[in-house]
């Protein structure tokens, strides 16, 4: 392991310049790049299977406490290591942390054949114009949490390999398949071309949550907080509302994820399900 480190003295060390002003370069993107931190993130990166560290930032003081993690991490991925000042003068900021990954993305699936190789009984989160990073993590957080089989995002959605995103995700951005719709795809469309029954949360919604049962193949479609789904698409879908306390009619789009996710992970089969 010790023949692994290399030792960072010089914020502007070029093997480090991916890593300097991280969050002004997450704001541009990384040509197919992210980065990840924190321990907890970096232990999934080491073991996920859709993406794979290109190189790690390690705080020295961090070193000794990663040393399970770092063992993970493959032999040909250059792991440095910086004082803790350093290290903050490359980031540009203070980074409590020291823990810091950059990984590479793979190509996202076409939507088609990602829900196409899904199994037949199958639960898909769908999110629309959801914009806010920390609700995409958490989105992707209950997605893991409950069992869903894949996430699917409209055009307008945020990253979800942005640095917070995965951070708040607690790593499950890297691990849950996802894939985007063109803008102007028809979402509705897609999911029924493939079999998905599309359950759409709204305020206004026909039916209760309790009232829901479990379709083989269902896709729970959320938009963003305040404007939430449009009018031609709730037109089109199954809606539900959640029941709530009177004078309050709304969650946090991650809380409502939450609580669907978790009725349909324990619900009972639909009528006639095998």
């Amino acid at each position: 392991m010790v023949a692994r480190i290399v030792p960072i003295d010089d914020p502007d060390d070029p093997r480090v310049a991916a890593y300097r002003d991280v969050r002004e370069r997450d704001l541009v993107g990384r040509q197919g790049l992210f980065v990840a931190e924190g321990e907890v993130v970096l232990r999934v990166l080491a073991s996920s299977r859709l993406h794979r560290p290109v190189s790690l930032l390690i705080a020295q003081k961090r070193m000794a406490g990663l040393s399970e993690t770092l063992a993970a991490i493959p032999d040909d991925v250059p792991i440095y290591a910086a004082g803790q000042a350093v290290m903050d003068a490359v980031v540009g900021f203070p980074i409590h942390r020291g823990i810091l990954a950059l990984g590479t993305r793979v190509a996202e699936p076409d939507p088609a054949e990602l829900l196409g190789g899904l199994p037949a009984r199958a639960l898909v989160l769908v999110l629309s114009a959801i914009a806010n990073h920390d609700n995409m993590g958490g989105l992707f957080r209950n997605a893991a949490a409950f069992g869903a089989d894949a996430v699917l995002l409209d055009a307008d959605c945020c990253d979800p390999l942005y640095r917070k995103a995965i951070r708040v995700s607690v790593g499950a951005a890297l691990t849950k398949p996802f894939a985007r719709l063109a803008p102007g795809a028809d979402l509705l469309g897609l999911l029924e071309g493939q079999g998905f029954e599309a359950v759409a949360l709204s305020p206004r919604g026909a039916a209760t949550l309790a009232e829901l049962s479990r379709p083989p193949r269902v896709a729970v479609v959320l938009g963003a907080e305040g404007a939430g789904l449009s009018e031609a698409l709730l037109a089109r879908a199954r809606t539900v509302r959640i029941p709530m306390a009177d004078g309050f009619d709304s969650l946090n789009v991650a809380v409502t994820a939450g609580v669907v996710l978790h009725h349909l992970a324990f619900a009972a089969p639909a009528s006639g399900e095998g």
